[in-house]
């Protein structure tokens, strides 16, 4: 028995007797060998769950963790369709700083609270790492210039010193919290690139590298081997606090991958393919492992880039197994070798290691789907959605179908006899013309594609080739370039390109998910002048993985998803409505005509130059000093306090009402009684329409609220930043400008007061109804809350009052925030919707909760009308029908902490 096993008092572990040391002389480093557990199910479970597993069996204390916890994770072949629940511990958590600002203001709320309760604060505590990577304040201020990169950092600093000042707040009052400083990149490449532990060798144990995020896209690090996963703010505050998350044992879909890609094909071309493929499948709540001879072809930076985007193909999580190619990652991103050797020895010994090419490894699946590389062909996706994949060969076709198609996720209903409109305007003394598929932003963005050095460089050297044939980028075009590290911008020097993407207008603009969350910065006026005259459907082309309605810019009302190489292919030629095989990219000054086959690189190509130039002593380079670079942070100067000094007079963090009168009894849950309906939605509606994280639009409640303050709208900033102010972010729910209500047949923020018939902003309208004491419901179609994992996107609706939200289906992370928040997800029963039920909105609802609540159980809902009918309350476990009685979660462990 492993000495430290004594000490750590591992004794009341029932699976103590599996804790054995790693290397045979050292009783001092130990890990639980599942293999000694003797199980033949073991070997046979997907290499996702056996770290579920591990959790479990290291975790167990028969109070928090059972061992029928441990056998229902044995046993998953036969439980995964069972609604089984179990608990898992991550290892970790990583935030950023748009929703860890707000993580960090309830952290600092609930040491208020529990010293009110007559608790101890400091009980409020991170128990687990915490790494918050400031890396959503940076907007394209500026571009097209050699200063960009400077004046939109000194920009960044200016609007969020405020926060900033919090979060260095944060770093000294809570242990276990670390900040990575603003200008040091995105918060996944970041995690991919050098907070990945793989295999962690803490208190004298090794176990796998596990995190939950309060960002949806944590699941790029399942590219590395990592199991991670985005979850709400809320649920994340309850892990670092020590809490289990309580989850139901998913189904495990296995993705096949085998063939050979075409030597012009990107990892974006096979994301977007894949993202489409697993959407048909229907993979939400599941997660998704990778296997198969495909797997092996593939470098660290195309699964991670396939994992990104788990969140568009609705997965939980998309595993990609430790294998050699990880390895060789680890060491290529300046990993110290006697971390490589304990982590390959620790994965083999427990059963975690793959060999992509041995069949022999593969575990069971619910079920199998397979693609061959070898089909997937160049794409984009769009105008509205990821999952919506177009082959560029097709693109010119598919924007010209959408142009009249009704209003939809493929459609903009614009009138026949406009789609050839075209809209002359100046810029900097010359004439230029817009029209309908007009690219007005071309953005290299997104940890999605930037941490790829593949796509990366194939767009630098797309750019050389670009150059030296005399092309160039419309002045007027919003371009820009924001890596997710200083690595890129350190291969991309090196390897020579980056003369030439400035030259087509991609500069470096600064280190973070700018263009790809919505801060995109403004577009000249004369260019939003042309688009507004017309009408025009402008176009976004991103290396993004999100291009919602009202996400990108305002004025883009096309958005599509690209590779790096073909964002800049859509700039040269200035519009989404062409046919890159059949039509010149551009003709040159020398009146040659220039095609896309002329520039694009092969896939040999790329690699020759990465093998050159990305390379260990780069990554450890920008490393070593990534705490340290930023001078500005370096200097702030911020309260050592343990409890906050709240200020009033702030207009980014205020002490939020959560816990006002919090008292340590709990109120029996009780009925919702005659609820008016505040907005009535059909299908996807995301948490982009819900909580905005752009620009506040001046007209709006939250400018109103800010103006009144005594600020000017060129001190607004972005919703996101704000969201450690309640009052403006319950002014901005619901403030998106393409929200469709089904009130008003129409796109705007706005909702009809039911008692009076009058049409009024979203928050006004839910003002009334509470001044006279109406609890009010949302209906809404399938997929709602889909999008990022926004905590405002529940946090907002509590505090307009909404009691519950009936839906058809709930995106896995919002309907677990509404439950973090006490609002009541229902779910109309199989077969049943709004038009079937003949429901209009309008309404009056009661919703009848009885005494005692199960998981999952049926309740009655009784109209005004007279007529009845039955929904599912979706409160999937005992755990969340606990946050349910208490209020919610947080409210829930201000309780469990104050407790003598």
């Amino acid at each position: 028995v492993c000495s430290r096993a004594r000490i750590s008092g591992t004794m009341n572990n029932p699976f103590q007797h599996i804790v054995e040391p790693l290397a045979p002389n050292d009783s001092h480093q130990c890990f639980y060998n599942l293999t000694k557990l003797q199980d033949p199910r073991y070997d046979r479970l997907p290499f996702s769950i056996r770290v579920l597993l591990e959790s479990a069996v290291r975790n167990c204390d028969e109070f928090l963790v059972k061992r029928s916890d441990v056998e229902s994770i044995l046993n998953w072949k036969k439980t995964q369709t069972q609604t089984v629940e179990v608990p898992f511990r991550p290892a970790r958590v990583i935030l950023q700083d748009f929703t860890g600002v707000p993580a960090v203001v309830d952290f600092a709320a609930m040491r208020d609270a529990v010293m009110k309760l007559g608790g101890d604060p400091e009980k409020i505590n991170p128990v687990c790492p915490a790494d918050l990577v400031i890396d959503h304040s940076i907007q394209v201020d500026f571009n097209r210039k050699s200063d960009s990169l400077q004046k939109n950092q000194d920009l960044e600093f200016d609007r969020n010193k405020e926060r900033f000042q919090f979060l260095k707040w944060g770093s000294k009052a809570f242990r276990n919290m670390r900040i990575i400083p603003p200008g040091s990149g995105i918060v996944h490449q970041v995690n991919l690139e050098y907070l990945a532990r793989v295999v962690f060798n803490q208190d004298g144990y090794y176990y796998p590298d596990s995190l939950v995020g309060t960002d949806s896209h944590t699941t790029m690090i399942d590219g590395l081997g990592v199991l991670g996963w985005g979850v709400g703010g809320i649920e994340a505050e309850a892990v670092m606090l020590g809490q289990p998350i309580s989850m139901v044992l998913p189904e495990v879909v296995g993705y096949k991958l085998h063939g050979t890609p075409d030597k012009l094909i990107t990892s974006t071309d096979i994301v977007l393919t894949v993202t489409k493929d697993l959407r048909q499948v229907g993979v939400v709540g599941k997660f998704v492992e990778f296997f198969g001879p495909g797997v092996a072809q593939l470098s660290i930076a195309d699964r991670a880039t396939i994992a990104n985007m788990c969140p568009e193909y609705g997965a939980t999580a998309a595993f990609f197994p430790v294998d050699n190619v990880s390895i060789q990652y680890l060491e290529q991103t300046g990993r110290e070798p006697e971390k490589l050797a304990y982590i390959t020895k620790y994965l083999k010994a427990v059963g975690m290691y793959r060999d992509y090419n041995d069949a022999s490894q593969d575990p069971d699946f619910t079920k199998v789907v397979e693609l061959d590389l070898s089909t997937v062909v160049p794409c984009c996706s769009g105008p509205k959605r990821p999952q919506d994949r177009i082959p560029v060969s097709y693109m010119k076709k598919d924007f010209e179908n959408c142009l009249g198609e009704k209003q939809g996720f493929k459609g903009f209903q614009v009138a026949p006899d406009r789609h050839n409109t075209i809209v002359p305007f100046q810029y900097n003394d010359t004439e230029y013309s817009l029209s309908h598929g007009s690219v007005v932003i071309a953005a290299i963005t997104s940890c999605t594609n930037t941490s790829n050095p593949s796509v990366m460089l194939g767009a630098g050297l797309l750019a050389k080739k670009a150059i030296e044939l005399g092309l160039s980028v419309k002045p007027y075009i919003k371009t820009s370039l924001s890596p997710g590290s200083g690595v890129v911008t350190y291969y991309l020097k090196k390897s020579g390109v980056m003369n030439y993407l400035a030259q087509l207008g991609f500069e470096v603009v600064g280190y973070g998910c700018m263009t790809c969350i919505g801060n995109s910065g403004p577009l000249p006026e004369p260019v939003v002048e042309a688009i507004t005259k017309g009408d025009l459907v402008a176009a976004g082309v991103l290396s993004g993985n999100r291009n919602f309605e009202g996400r990108v810019h305002p004025n883009t009302r096309a958005n599509y998803l690209a590779s790096p190489p073909l964002v800049i292919a859509y700039a040269i030629a200035g519009t989404v409505r062409i046919d890159f095989e059949r039509e010149p990219i551009a003709v040159n000054s020398n009146g040659q005509e220039i095609f896309l086959r002329d520039i694009w690189p092969t896939r040999n190509e790329i690699q020759a130059v990465e093998r050159e130039f990305v390379i260990p002593s780069m990554f450890k380079e920008v490393y070593e000093k990534i705490e340290k670079v930023n001078e500005r942070w370096n200097s702030l100067i911020a309260p050592s306090d343990k409890l906050y000094t709240w200020d009033t007079n702030s207009t980014y963090i205020k002490s939020p009402p959560f816990f006002d009168g919090l008292t340590m009894k709990l109120q029996p849950p009780s009925s919702i009684n005659d609820a008016y309906v505040l907005l009535n939605f059909g299908d996807s509606v995301t948490t982009d329409h819900i909580s905005p994280a752009g620009n506040i639009a001046r007209n709006s409640p939250a400018a109103r609220y800010l103006t009144s303050r005594g600020l000017t709208p060129r001190d607004f900033n972005s919703y996101g930043s704000r969201r450690g102010n309640d009052a403006v972010m319950a002014r901005g729910t619901f403030a998106n400008i393409r929200l469709f209500n089904k009130f008003l047949n129409k796109q705007a923020p706005q909702t009809i007061y039911l008692p009076t018939g009058e049409t009024l902003d979203v928050f006004d309208a839910a003002e009334r109804y509470q001044q006279a004491g109406i609890p009010l419901l949302i209906l809404a179609g399938k997929e709602y809350g889909s999008g990022s994992s926004r905590d405002w996107a529940a946090k907002g609706p509590f505090l307009l009052g909404i009691k519950a939200v009936l839906a058809e289906s709930y995106e896995r992370i919002h309907r677990s925030n509404l439950v973090g928040m006490g609002v009541i997800p229902l779910e109309y029963l199989p077969g049943q919707t709004a038009d079937s039920l003949g429901l209009t909105g309008r309404e009056r609802y009661t919703i009848i909760i009885p005494g005692q609540l199960t998981p999952r159980m049926k309740v009655d809902v009784k109209l005004d009308t007279g007529k009845t009918f039955q929904v599912q309350m979706r409160f999937d476990t005992d755990v969340e029908l606990a946050y349910f009685h208490h209020g919610g979660i947080l409210n829930y462990m201000i309780r469990k902490m104050s407790g003598k």
